[in-house]
Parts: structure tokens; C-alpha cells; sequence
């Protein structure tokens, strides 16, 4: 059987078609395999006892499969090349990545290079998509579309980075009632702040890794030499989370005016605890005008039509019959 010279092109497309559906199945695959090993490995390690930071410095302050993986590598080095020079914003732009849960030194060249990979590659398939499908398509809605690939490769990223943030923020959030509420067993039971930041972070290895990593780092501040005024704060703009931020103003002040610790985390459990409660009960009480838009444009019409519908229709049957 011999192929027309018009189901050529109509096959490479749909055989690109395929292989680009291929290779992006294989490394979704292959990411979650290797963030699936990561994960697994990590809650091993801080499921041991020891927790001396011999091991867990490097995995806590840098990019799972930073230094191992190639192709972060060859992100790495297309990032040096086009991420902007040393500018004010540097802090904001490192805070940004923390508060994801990203950390390293190499994790900014690596952004950079996701963008400048996506705003290249996004386009080429494009252009290669439409010369061999559409190969008529005038030059103007060619370039608009290449400018909006452009532009959408380099949005991507951020859009990612918003939303790990706030998935990061959410487990955070549902992690810190059960770390409060050990802190102030700890605290009562004898152990010194510092030593009872350590017990918890170690506790909630498994079940919290996230609110964990940053008892780490904590920890890790401390004994580098910082302050405990600065590690706390630090912590805070880390989370970016009101009630932390709220536990560490009642810490800075104790230390401050030299009140008891556990009094005052005991005092602020209570308290939080209430907050949540009255949070939890001004939810339940924005249901009602929540649900005021679905019964609108939703129940109500379909409610209408099965009350009103049958008589409608006899009604239009009758005025039928009347006419002729």
C-alpha cells in the first residue's frame, strides 16, 4: 500500500505527537519515583535516634538531588548565565525560596534555568507543531502566539513557586496546634526552650516534616552562634505564619522581661487554642452566604424547571390545540 503525500505530515505530527507524550509521561514518572526515594530515605533518617546533624546538616540546608541529579546540574549552569546580577531584592528573592521549603546555594541558578528552558523549549514546539500541521499560519498570529509561549515560559515557574509556597504554608499551618502543644509539655516538664525546639523537631520528623525542617534550622542557628532573638525571628519570617509569629513575640518578651517560659506558653496555648475555636465558628457561620451563589445559579433553576415544567408544557400544549 502506498502512502499519499498528504498523510505524511498528518503521521510525523501525530508520531511527535506521541513521543513528546512519552518522554513527559517518563519524567513525571521518573521525578515522582525520585522524590518518592528522597522522602522515604529522609523520614528513615529522622526516624533514628541519634540526630546529631552529622548527616541531616547538608540534606536540611540544601535541594533534594541538588548535587546528584544531571539535569539540575544543566539547569544550574543555563541559570548562572541569564539570572540577574546581585541587586536589592536578593533577600526578598532567597525569602521567597525558603518560605517553599527550597534551600541551597544552587537553587536560584536552577530557577532561572527552569525559565529560560520553558521560554525556549515552549516556542520551538510550537513552531515545529504548526510547520508540519498548519504550515499556512500567517507570520503575525505566528509571532503573537510565539510572544505569549515566551511569556507563559517564564510565568510558570513563579506560578509554581506560589503555589509550593502556599501548599508549604497550609502544612504548616495544620502542624503547629500539635508542636505547641508539645512545647508546652516539654517546657513544663523541665526541659530549657532550646532544648525543647530539639524534641520537637525530632518528634515531628515523621508525621510534620515540614514545621521540623525549620526546628532544624533553628537549632542549627543556634548553635552556629546566633542569637536566640534572631533565630526565632528568623523563624518567623521563614513560616510567614501569624500564629508563629504571634508565639515568637511571646518568647522575645519572656526572654526580655525574664518571666517564666512555661507560664507564658501555657497562657498562649490557651489563648490560641480559643482563636481557633472562634476561627473555626466564624467559618461555620459564612456558610450560609457562601452557599447563597449555588442555590441561585444552580438549584433554583433546576428546582423551576422540575415544579414549573410540566405545566408549562401542558399550558403550551393547550394554546396549541386552542390555535389550530
Amino acid at each position: 500500500m502506498i502512502l499519499s503525500n498528504t498523510n505524511i505530515p498528518l503521521m510525523m505530527a501525530s508520531l511527535g505527537f506521541v513521543v513528546i507524550c512519552l518522554l513527559s509521561l517518563g519524567i513525571l514518572i521518573y521525578c515522582r519515583q525520585a522524590a518518592y526515594r528522597r522522602s522515604l530515605i529522609k523520614k528513615i533518617k529522622n526516624s533514628d535516634d541519634l540526630w546529631g546533624y552529622s548527616e541531616n546538616e547538608a540534606e536540611v540546608l540544601s535541594l533534594p538531588g541538588e548535587t546528584d541529579n544531571v539535569f539540575a546540574r544543566f539547569l544550574s549552569n543555563i541559570g548562572i548565565r541569564f539570572q540577574p546580577k546581585q541587586s536589592t531584592d536578593e533577600a526578598s528573592t532567597k525569602l521567597k525560596f525558603l518560605r517553599a521549603g527550597l534551600r541551597g546555594k544552587n537553587i536560584t541558578p536552577i530557577f532561572w534555568g527552569t525559565k529560560i528552558l520553558l521560554a525556549v523549549s515552549l516556542p520551538f514546539i510550537f513552531i515545529l507543531g504548526m510547520s508540519i500541521l498548519y504550515p499556512a499560519m500567517q507570520t503575525l498570529h505566528i509571532l503573537i502566539a510565539v510572544s505569549f509561549l515566551i511569556l507563559l515560559g517564564m510565568a510558570i515557574p513563579d506560578l509554581w513557586l506560589r503555589f509550593k509556597t502556599s501548599r508549604r504554608k497550609d502544612r504548616l499551618v495544620k502542624a503547629f496546634p500539635d508542636a505547641l502543644d508539645l512545647l508546652v509539655v516539654c517546657v513544663e516538664a523541665g526541659m530549657g526552650l532550646d532544648a525543647a525546639f530539639h524534641r520537637v523537631g525530632k518528634e515531628m520528623g515523621l508525621t510534620h516534616p515540614d514545621l521540623s525542617d525549620e526546628f532544624k534550622l533553628l537549632n542549627l542557628e543556634l548553635r552556629a552562634g546566633k542569637s536566640r532573638r534572631n533565630a526565632l525571628r528568623n523563624l518567623a519570617e521563614r513560616t510567614d505564619i501569624e500564629d508563629v509569629s504571634n508565639l515568637v513575640t511571646v518568647l522575645l518578651q519572656t526572654d526580655r522581661f525574664g518571666t517564666s517560659v512555661a507560664q507564658s506558653l501555657r497562657i498562649f496555648s490557651d489563648s490560641f487554642r480559643t482563636a481557633r475555636y472562634q476561627r473555626a465558628e466564624e467559618i461555620a457561620a459564612k456558610i450560609g452566604t457562601k452557599l447563597i451563589f449555588p442555590l441561585v445559579f444552580f438549584i433554583f433553576p433546576s428546582f423551576f424547571v422540575v415544579a414549573v415544567g410540566p405545566a408549562a408544557i401542558e399550558m403550551y400544549k393547550m394554546f396549541i390545540n386552542n390555535g389550530m
